[in-house]
């Protein structure tokens, strides 16, 4: 079986499971946000259980129009902190000790190798990162979730992708996503658990790991997974909140399709609007001038990320026609952030800094955008009207080429500084 046969077999109860066959999975994380939650809560209650299945398991994050953005926001967050209190929730995040969910989740601990985690968001399978079968739900699935702690699924057949080679100069995990989603579509993996390995994969830390994962469903995978390795171990062990099992793919396991890439061809890249897979590498991209970048989000706004773009931005300036907005993903980042200098990097150049929100990713707030303008964001998706108004552009980057282009006024390399 593959790794992720192997997390759904044990869940279910048994000792094999197939691709396409139905099973009832026991959850070790129920997720939801400000956004999915309130939704599910009135689907909860319908049901007409009085409590959580486990007050220790349903993790609630308010981050989507945090702090709050308007009234209807604050209503929003508001039935979230009244549930959490009634339900005695271990793990409610408030403002000033949240972060970003798929960013804070890891972090604090929360998730581990060999779960199956749902969450009221199609990003949840950035915890397919540390080897767990983790997948978005619709906000009805997240209330039968919270009150049974089950939920049925169809086992999804496995596209293995193997990167091998050396990285060239400023391509991370984003680069390698952005890259893998141009090759095979935004339907390429459809319902698919997509399985990454390789050397490549087994050099990347974990924040890029994070960011690969993150973005497998612009690829349309049900979910994306890593086998643990060392990396994955010594990020873990310090922070997992009870004992986890380890799961790794049998070497005769059956893969629907397996892909392989030389990394060693691959530049820095650049997602063109409005889907995540009309990729350009950076020498290509060619004269195309910006009003905005953003870097942050649940797939850029981790510790490297900002190192990367202090690197970049250290002893420069933001060009005068460019707004540069950086989101740390957590406070837990913010604060590392800061005491690393990097706050004051990006002050210093001309950026404005926040505290940790989805906020513009998908046109929320901090940095929503007008008529005709064009954002650079080192965010996962790109569609009409994803950060604002509908004849506004987004493109997609990593943080590399975000830093670079924030100093350029147009989409550049750090080559080009």
């Amino acid at each position: 079986m593959t790794i992720t046969e192997k997390i759904l077999a044990v869940h279910a109860g048994k000792r094999e499971v197939s691709s396409g066959e139905l099973i009832n999975v026991k959850l070790d994380v129920v997720l939801g946000n400000d956004v999915t939650t309130p939704l599910a809560i009135e689907g909860f209650k319908k049901i007409g259980i009085s409590k959580v299945f486990d007050p220790n398991r349903v993790v609630l994050v308010p981050d989507h129009h945090t702090p709050n953005r308007d009234i209807k926001a604050a209503e929003q967050c508001k039935i979230l902190r009244n549930f959490a209190h009634e339900q005695g929730l271990t793990h409610y995040y408030e403002v000033g000790r949240m972060g970003i969910e798929h960013a804070l989740l890891p972090e604090e601990g929360l998730v581990l190798p060999g779960e199956v985690i749902i969450g009221a968001d199609s990003h949840t399978c950035t915890y397919g990162a540390l080897g767990a079968f983790a997948t978005g739900v619709g906000s009805t699935d997240m209330a039968v979730g919270m009150a049974l702690g089950e939920l049925w699924f169809k086992v999804p057949p496995t596209i293995k992708f193997v990167y091998y080679g050396k990285l060239n100069d400023w391509v991370t995990g984003k680069d390698l996503i952005l890259y893998t989603i141009g090759r095979i579509g935004v339907d390429g993996a459809l319902y698919r658990a997509m399985e990454f390995c390789g050397e490549v994969i087994g050099n990347l830390s974990m924040d890029s790991r994070f960011t690969v994962a993150n973005m497998a469903i612009e690829a349309g995978a049900k979910s994306g997974i890593i086998e643990p390795d060392q990396i994955t171990l010594d990020y873990v062990n310090p922070r997992a909140w009870h004992p986890f099992t380890v799961y790794k793919s049998d070497e005769d396991a059956n893969y629907e399709r397996v892909f392989e890439f030389d990394v060693s061809g691959i530049e820095p890249q650049v997602a063109f609007p409005h889907l995540p897979s009309n990729v350009k590498p950076i020498s290509e991209v060619g004269d195309v001038s910006i009003d905005q970048v953003v870097i942050g989000s649940c797939t850029n706004g981790r510790l490297e990320d900002l190192r990367i773009a202090a690197r970049i931005l250290r002893g420069r300036d933001v060009h005068a026609k460019v707004r540069l907005i950086i989101i740390p993903a957590t406070q837990g980042i913010y604060a590392q952030a800061l005491r690393d200098g990097l706050i004051e990097t990006f002050i210093t150049a001309g950026a404005a800094v926040s505290t940790p929100t989805c906020g513009p990713c998908l046109g929320g707030h901090m940095g929503v955008l007008a008529e005709g303008e064009r954002a650079l964001a080192t965010t996962n998706r790109n569609f009409v009207g994803r950060m604002g108004h509908p004849k506004s552009e987004v493109y997609l980057c990593g943080p590399a080429v975000a830093a670079a282009s924030a100093v350029l006024g147009k989409i550049a390399s750090p080559g080009d500084l």
